[in-house]
């Protein structure tokens, strides 16, 4: 699966990457949250940073920030962008939290936005991440709970993924996505909805490892 999905994401990175994004207010509102969380001394690891449009906005605000992707062509982007921003304090590779190259307690906070959907094995991910971090540190998500759309996508997903047009998608509610990160050792401290909309499905988690 993990091969399966690097290679339905990088065939649609470029399309990815000049898609807008839908709620801009809400989005900055999140990355408002985040650069108030994070301090200038932090070590930030992301994953699922797609082509790097939030580890730009936030490295400037830490000591060091490592954006990862499992998608080759998604990082080759964001190297791309990073380059042109001359973003010094970032760094990107291609790695999924489980196979991070990092030892235990590496980093301050870790975060996962628009992503915990979209993996199979997210309890090993969440674990993954809970090892990276420091004791203390803090973990940032942002995920859509798509149990709360329409019925009918759940009859057009697999029909899509039969096609090689849509990857691997989990259908959770706010409450799963809870407990699916206490499970893994974290406390949660936060539960927000930062969108602009009537009906904000996407929640923003802050926990803490215990």
């Amino acid at each position: 699966m993990p091969v399966q999905s690097a290679r339905f994401w990088d065939r649609i990175a470029r399309k990815y990457a000049a898609s807008p994004i839908e709620d801009m207010a809400g989005y900055e509102r999140t990355i408002d949250h985040a650069r108030r969380l994070l301090k200038s001394t932090d070590t930030v690891f992301e994953f699922g940073c797609g082509t790097g449009t939030t580890a730009l906005k936030l490295a400037p605000s830490v000591a060091r920030y490592v954006a990862s992707d499992i998608s080759a062509e998604m990082i080759a982007i964001g190297r791309e962008k990073a380059a042109a921003e001359g973003s010094a304090k970032l760094e990107f590779a291609v790695a999924t939290p489980e196979a991070a190259p990092y030892p235990d307690a590496s980093f301050d906070a870790a975060i996962a936005f628009n992503v915990l959907h979209l993996i199979e094995d997210r309890a090993g991910a969440l674990r993954a991440a809970h090892r990276l971090l420091k004791p203390g540190g803090l973990f940032l998500s942002k995920t859509p709970q798509l149990k709360a759309m329409n019925p009918g996508i759940r009859l057009l997903v697999p029909l899509m993924q039969a096609i090689g047009q849509a990857p691997y998608v989990a259908f959770l509610s706010a409450d799963d996505l809870e407990r699916d990160i206490a499970a893994s050792g974290f406390e949660i401290i936060e539960r927000a909805k930062h969108g602009s909309g009537k009906k904000d499905l996407r929640t923003f988690f802050v926990a803490r490892k215990i």
